[in-house]
């Protein structure tokens, strides 16, 4: 029963502290691809810590899960974790974790579901605003030209992943402008940025108390999006993409101080003017390193009684 209330505690603090930490790091706009690596490691070792718990929680509350659980393990390391104690308690905790984990499916199977209507949705009125032409099937055109006054270009992901450009952002954009935003909008679909949306969008709408949850939807918006725009200024260059979501953007008044509601555009523009150098590469080799080991953590915490046993 220790165990489980260790990493019940583990799990708790991690999720209160890890963003407090995170968001104090100077690195994570320089290197948003690594800030998005180390993210998703913190919300792999809560979760684990959660559902580690609960696992070892329903062993000592119940003999005929402790007997799948330890199948094989010697004598002594089942009683290394002393699970014959506290048995209320611990079907208690095992209960409100699995629901916690049901719960969670549940959340992410209705982003899934929404996303999926919604990207129907949109596949409808893309069809109706560009009809598929005698000889065509739909869907089978990556990039699809829509007329239309409103400078605006997307990516609308699903199993074949389209780029949709309207004819008000050609005029806009020209040369390296307009690859750069092709660019842009093709880092999101190979990196597959929309399941990160929604895996953090579920956590999030799920559990909205949860600090890491929330932290973790908000920043992985915000670095998606520093991504791409890195992606496509590695091609293009800072400017190039720079200048190309100023002329895509100028007209909502984004620019304009005290006018503009969404600041990240600002931000983002600013950060691709005035470039800051990336991370050493041994350094980058290290934060990497070192998030991949954070999940680690609750599996020693786990594991500790029985290797002592061993041992």
């Amino acid at each position: 029963m220790m165990v489980s209330i260790a990493l019940l505690l583990l799990g708790a603090l991690a999720a209160v502290v890890a963003p407090r930490l995170l968001s104090r790091a100077d690195w994570r706009e320089r290197e948003p691809v690594v800030a998005l690596w180390v993210w998703q490691c913190v919300v792999a070792a809560v979760l684990l810590s959660f559902a580690l718990s609960m696992v070892f929680s329903a062993a000592a509350a119940w003999a005929s899960v402790r007997g799948h659980v330890f199948v094989g393990a010697p004598a002594g390391v089942v009683r290394a974790y002393a699970l014959g104690a506290h048995r209320p308690w611990a079907a208690m905790l095992a209960i409100v974790l699995a629901s916690g984990g049901v719960w969670t499916a549940a959340m992410l199977t209705r982003e899934i579901h929404m996303s999926r209507e919604r990207r129907r949705r949109r596949r409808r009125e893309l069809l109706v605003r560009s009809p598929v032409l005698p000889g065509e099937e739909p869907g089978e055109e990556p990039l699809v030209v829509l007329e239309g006054d409103k400078p605006d270009a997307w990516w609308l992901p699903g199993a074949a992943p389209r780029l949709v450009i309207t004819t008000g952002a050609l005029r806009r954009l020209k040369g390296r402008g307009l690859d750069a935003v092709l660019a842009h909008e093709q880092g999101h679909a190979r990196a597959r940025h929309d399941w990160l949306r929604h895996c953090s969008c579920a956590l999030a709408n799920g559990f909205p108390q949860v600090p890491v949850f929330a932290a973790f939807r908000d920043e992985i918006h915000r670095l998606v999006e520093l991504a791409a725009d890195d992606s496509a200024s590695r091609r293009y260059g800072h400017r190039a993409i720079a200048l190309a979501l100023v002329e895509l953007n100028e007209e909502r008044g984004v620019f304009v101080p005290g006018h503009g509601t969404d600041t990240e555009l600002p931000q983002r523009v600013d950060r691709l003017l005035s470039p800051v150098p990336r991370l050493a590469p041994a350094r980058r080799l290290r934060l990497t390193a070192a998030a991949a080991l954070v999940p680690a953590v609750p599996l020693l915490v786990a594991l500790v009684p029985g290797l002592r046993a061993l041992g």
